[in-house]
């Protein structure tokens, strides 16, 4: 029997990557090279299909008369980003997947929306008067002629999916991104500044263009991130433009590109609203304010720091509509919120929450003070910023500037006769033997370190001077915790990973089963993905790992007890969440493959 690859089928579907001839392009010619090994037999070779997907796809390309690389997309054995090396290399012409970030607005409408969607092709960029074109048939000659009459512009061709080419057509001519535009219904009203300063001089920041453009223009920042879900808001100059982006589920999208000369503009304006230094451009700055959007209060934590091309913005949105601070609302599972729940229980002890920056550790402690506070305990905090502010908790913000560390701020809550005690962060040796004392002095005490997993907060306390002793009578437990994304509603699509990658993931379940991943739209900003939720690795110190904190045993040790004795780790929780397709495989090794 013939292979594939020798098949009528396979010669003239797979001869190129979506079955047009294979040339190269220069200056708008084309000229023929020598014959390359077909896209399927790459894929095959490189092991990212198999012989028997790949005669699926080819049989279905004959029934439906489809280009071979759609029709892989289709069948979900493959992704765009897995596919794009194959095909550059094969046409010789640069392969992308088209999203926001590489596509500037103001050059899109060079070509008429009509001609845009009859040819499947998008104007991206714009250099030294060569446009660049996205078109899923890159070397059809006519096209290129028709697109270089309609632009009067020399076209380069790029290639994408037309898939992909359509999708981004129908958002790109939808929304304008001009600062005119964006700010033209805007109105000052809606976006107002809490408690202003009446000694500030608005006047002489509002001249610098005219003033009302800016303010709605940074209004409409702060109303569009809080509509979009947006925890920050980047504003960095670069040489032409102001570059914007808004950070949503944890990923940095860009949403808009002012003119550069207002930059100076848009950052004196927030100043002013943060109550700073208006005049200082060559240290960094931090304040805060407080907005009413649409009727509701919202916080905004601003840092501004100089850089070559001039300061950087970036707004902290602490929007407490969005956030939810109840323990059984994370994503915990069953077993791991009783064990936690049963932690908080115990009178005294150091709980401890890991993860990296970001992986929503101040949220899990607020949610543990929330289940706790009462009016018959005492709780306090200290933390580095107080991002929320609770009801029945006493918080204190640990200031440098007044020599108020997390230390020193811990000796004098000890002094205040409390029952419960948050520590933000044992950032160093000091704060770590104070919380340690406190806990063991019957005091519950919750706090977070940087760690891996949770086994690793043992060694971590270790390195920071703490005797093993001291640790083991002290720590009650360790939550490890990372955020992940989870698959878009409107863009979730099924698909049989490659068993060798299941492999390599270590996943044990049925090899043959589908799962969930996002192709990405309009309501994901193509990512794929729409929120986000935890995975949690809970260990509790019973009394046998207590006695081998205590003989000094290392981290590999920790870890095997932890398995041992039916610890799941962030892995196992993330193949879990894969299973449910609450998330992807991707975002799984993303997160916590390499822990």
């Amino acid at each position: 029997m013939n292979s594939a690859a020798d098949t009528p089928i396979a010669d003239a579907a797979a001869a190129t990557p979506l079955g047009f001839a294979s040339t190269s392009i220069s200056g708008g010619r084309t000229s023929r090279h020598r014959r390359r090994m077909p896209l399927g037999e790459q894929l095959v070779e490189a092991e990212l299909l198999t012989r028997d997907e790949l005669e699926d796809a080819l049989k279905l390309q004959a029934s439906k008369g489809q280009k071979l690389g759609e029709i892989l997309l289709e069948l979900g054995v493959i992704t765009e980003d897995q596919m794009l090396p194959f095909i550059h290399r094969q046409l010789g012409i640069p392969s992308v997947k088209l999203r926001e970030g590489v596509i500037d607005p103001a050059v899109v409408r060079v070509l008429p929306r009509e001609v845009a969607e009859r040819l499947t092709a998008l104007a991206m960029f714009k250099v030294r008067g060569v446009v660049s074109v996205a078109l899923p048939e890159p070397e059809n000659l006519e096209h290129l002629d028709e697109l270089e009459r309609v632009t009067g512009l020399k076209v380069r061709p790029v290639f994408a999916f037309a898939s992909n080419i359509q999708r981004m057509i129908a958002r790109a001519y939808e929304e304008d991104f001009a600062v005119d535009t964006v700010t033209a219904d805007m109105d000052e009203s809606a976006v107002e500044l809490q408690n202003e300063s009446v000694d500030v001089d608005l006047s002489s920041v509002e001249s610098m263009v005219d003033g009302s453009p800016v303010i709605n223009l940074v209004n409409y920042l702060i109303l569009q991130s809080l509509r979009k879900g947006a925890s920050d808001i980047h504003i960095e100059p670069t040489r032409k433009h102001t570059i914007v982006r808004f950070r949503v589920d944890g990923q940095l999208i860009e949403v808009l590109r002012p003119r550069r000369d207002i930059h100076a503009a848009i950052v004196s304006r927030i100043k002013v609203m943060g109550k700073m230094d208006i005049a200082e451009h060559r240290v960094p700055q931090d304040g805060r304010c407080q907005v009413a959007v649409e009727g509701k209060e919202v916080d905004l934590r601003i840092s501004t720091l100089p850089t070559v091309l001039g300061e950087k913005v970036v707004l902290r949105v602490l929007d407490r509509r969005r956030v939810t601070f109840n323990l059984d609302k994370l994503g915990m599972p069953r077993e791991s919120l009783g064990k936690v729940k049963k932690l908080l229980a115990r009178p005294h002890g150091l709980m401890l929450v890991t993860g990296p920056t970001g992986s929503g550790k101040t949220t899990t402690l607020y949610s543990a003070l929330e289940l706790l506070k009462s009016v018959h305990r005492n709780i306090i905090t200290v933390e580095d910023p107080v991002e929320y502010q609770l009801e029945l908790i006493n918080q204190v913000q640990a200031e440098k500037s007044r020599q108020l560390t997390f230390a020193s701020a811990l000796r004098a809550i000890l002094r205040q006769d409390p029952d419960i005690i948050m520590v933000g962060e044992i950032r160093d040796g000091e704060t770590a033997q104070v919380a340690v004392q406190a806990a063991l002095t019957g005091h519950l005490v919750l706090s977070t370190l940087h760690t891996n997993d949770a086994p690793g907060a043992v060694t971590r306390l270790l390195d920071m001077g703490l005797e093993p002793f001291k640790i083991s009578a002290a720590v009650i437990g360790v939550i490890a915790q990372r955020l992940v994304r989870t698959i878009c509603p409107k863009c979730r699509a099924s698909y049989y990973p490659p068993a060798d990658f299941l492999e390599t993931i270590h996943y044990k379940g049925d090899k043959r089963r589908s799962f969930a991943r996002g192709e990405g739209c309009r309501d994901c900003y193509d990512t794929g993905f729409q929120g986000r939720l935890g995975i949690y690795e809970v260990l509790v110190v019973e009394p046998e790992l207590r006695e081998m904190i205590t003989s000094n045993a290392n981290v590999e040790e920790l870890r095997r007890w932890f398995r041992a004795n039916g610890g799941s780790t962030l892995l196992d929780e993330g193949l879990r969440m894969a299973e449910q397709e609450m998330t992807s495989l991707d975002e799984v090794m993303r997160i916590a493959f390499a822990e």
